[in-house]
């Protein structure tokens, strides 16, 4: 199986930055697509930003300009940078990496436990 871990998580206040890292690891496997998604307690967790194999990304609105998604293919790494950061952009950070494991060929769809960041206003 492969497992993913963020880290870089922490407190920072409004207008400073944080940049989130992501790491997959275990059974041999091809990353395709690796997403960034947050949540708060007691709402729907959201999508934040994703970037696919060919490079091509996606954020959501509120933070367009001010995160950077990024992906390293080859070390199976990815991180999120986050600048201007916002008192709404406090909650959970969950790393989502998606790709085929290596030999079986079977899809796999890993989630991390996530990194918590807050913002202080």
């Amino acid at each position: 199986q492969v497992q993913v871990v963020e880290s870089g998580g922490g407190l920072v206040q409004a207008g400073g930055s944080l940049r989130l890292s992501c790491r997959a690891s275990g059974r041999p496997f091809r990353m395709d697509d690796l997403g960034w998604y947050r949540q708060v307690p007691g709402y729907q967790r959201e999508l934040v930003a994703t970037v696919t194999r060919d490079g091509a990304t996606n954020y959501t609105d509120s933070v367009k300009g001010r995160f950077t998604i990024s992906r390293d293919t080859v070390r199976n790494t990815g991180a999120l940078q986050m600048n201007s950061l916002k008192h709404e952009d406090s909650a959970v950070y969950y790393c989502n990496v998606r790709g085929r494991l290596l030999g079986w060929g079977h899809a796999f769809d890993s989630w991390g436990q996530g990194t918590q960041v807050t913002v202080s206003s």
